[in-house]
């Protein structure tokens, strides 16, 4: 067949779904049917023979599963359903689970009838994201995706991006480019707590970085490893490990100050507030080889993605927020610096004649600590000129990030399908990206030992009840 030609046996048929081997088809419609036709040696065509089948045949064998999805291998056929029984299913826990507090209100009934809407509805609009502009490109309001993002059910968005990962896999080779790599030279360029070289070029990170043109389109696009690593004046065959090892070491250098690229929160130097042993990007590092380093630091983040290989970064939530596409709000700025808006408020609401007192330069400060002229016009803050000085001192700190974001963002591209990121939220991102923190009470008890006492006694009953009792959040306290 040369041209293409309609399937008279699906006509009036809704197919959903559909998936062709070397020499075989399979599809599945919006009742659950499933067809297959084509070649039949392996039996791939689920009628229990090994006869061809030229047109479209009902796989009896299949109906009544609510199937929904097929594939094919050359030689294989998979059907399977994602549809649970939602309503009608499972039992009710007998109150509001602690880490859902703000939830705690509202009967657990609607609850369960409102996630059911919403799983129903991810499931109609996840096959439906190729007809959707994600890149902002075509004017289309931006606001009307994000507000999907909390509204979409993680497995269904993460589907349909998984299937373009999926689809755009290199397959055919086993590793990518060798790559040297001399760790000894680290050591020696490091001063104590200082940076791994100028800029830390030394660094194993800033030495992959000299390297990058080494990593084609190609190898960007492996399942596994992405380069074979190969350790200037030591004895190691990477056979998997030294790759490894390679991104785990790049990870604590990007937190240990071998790196310019990453500053600690001021709520970190300050020791107050929320996420103080998180990291920002640094906005100060805005050089051509810093905002390459940037870019190659995308690109880890897209490997760890599509290879499923989660990175060992503690980036704070703002960082998450605006590698998906999202605009930064002044509660981002209390995450990480928790006086600066209030201070900002402070100026803006003061009595004049207390704030004349206060004899302000028109500058503000940075996340790093440095300070930043906000205006050539103004020299010092007045009564008159305030409410600019708020409006520019905000301005600048929700946006001095966006210039390293754009370039993580950039390297993120060359790995994986960056506008469908917005459709996620960071949270979901940092989970694709450095694996779920959330740690089944269940999965605790099973690798959990016991010293001096038995593990059935009632001491170690109230432990595993006080943890049951924790959210997530003071369960990762808890175990650290």
């Amino acid at each position: 067949m040369r041209r293409p030609k309609k399937v008279a046996a699906l006509q009036g048929k809704k197919v959903i779904c559909i998936a062709v081997g070397s020499l075989h088809c399979v599809a599945c419609t919006d009742n659950g049917e499933v067809y297959t036709w084509g070649d039949n040696d392996e039996g791939q065509l689920g009628d229990g023979t090994v006869n061809a089948i030229q047109k479209p045949k009902l796989v009896t064998a299949l109906q009544g599963k609510k199937i929904n999805r097929v594939s094919c291998g050359s030689a294989h056929t998979v059907a399977w359903s994602t549809i649970g029984s939602r309503v009608g299913g499972g039992s009710l826990p007998a109150e509001v689970p602690m880490e859902y507090d703000l939830l705690r209100d509202i009967p657990v009934v609607t609850l369960r009838n409102r996630y059911a809407l919403l799983y129903h509805f991810s499931e109609l609009f996840a096959p439906s994201v190729p007809m959707f502009d994600l890149s902002g490109s075509s004017g289309i309001n931006q606001e009307g995706f994000d507000s999907l993002r909390g509204l979409l059910v993680s497995s269904g968005k993460e589907s349909a991006f998984r299937k373009v990962v999926q689809a755009t896999m290199v397959r055919d080779r086993q590793h990518g480019p060798v790559v040297e790599l001399n760790r000894i030279q680290v050591k020696r360029a490091r001063s104590k707590n200082g940076l791994a070289g100028p800029d830390g070029t030394k660094s194993v990170f800033g030495q992959m970085v000299s390297k990058m043109s080494l990593l084609t389109q190609d190898s960007l696009l492996l399942p596994h490893r992405v380069w074979k690593v190969k350790f200037v004046g030591e004895s190691v065959d990477d056979c998997g490990g030294g790759y490894s090892e390679s991104i785990a070491e790049m990870c604590d250098e990007l937190q240990n100050g071998s790196l310019p690229l990453l500053i600690l929160t001021p709520n970190g130097r300050d020791e107050a507030g929320t996420n103080r042993d998180c990291f920002l990007l640094n906005p100060a590092a805005k050089s051509p080889l810093h905002l390459n380093m940037f870019r190659f630091l995308g690109i880890l983040m897209g490997i760890a993605v599509r290879t499923g290989s989660p990175l060992s970064l503690s980036l704070a939530e703002p960082v998450w927020k605006q590698l998906v596409g999202l605009h930064l709000t002044p509660a981002d700025l209390n995450e990480v610096d928790r006086g600066y808006v209030p201070g900002l408020m402070c100026v803006r609401d003061m009595e004049p004649e207390a704030f004349q007192k206060l004899d302000m330069p028109f500058t503000t400060h940075s996340a790093t600590g440095q300070e930043v002229r906000l205006s050539t016009k103004y020299q010092r803050t007045s009564v008159e000129n305030r409410a600019e000085y708020v409006k520019l001192a905000l301005n600048y700190r929700l946006h001095e990030f966006d210039e390293q974001v754009a370039a993580a963002r950039e390297g993120m591209a060359r790995v994986i399908p960056v506008p469908m990121l917005s459709l996620f939220t960071g949270y979901e991102l940092e989970t694709m990206v450095c694996g779920s923190p959330d740690i089944p009470i269940n999965l605790l008890k099973a690798v959990a030992t016991y010293k001096g006492v038995e593990p059935d006694s009632p001491l170690v009953q109230w432990f595993w009840d006080v943890m049951e009792e924790f959210t997530n959040a003071e369960r990762s306290l808890d175990e650290t």
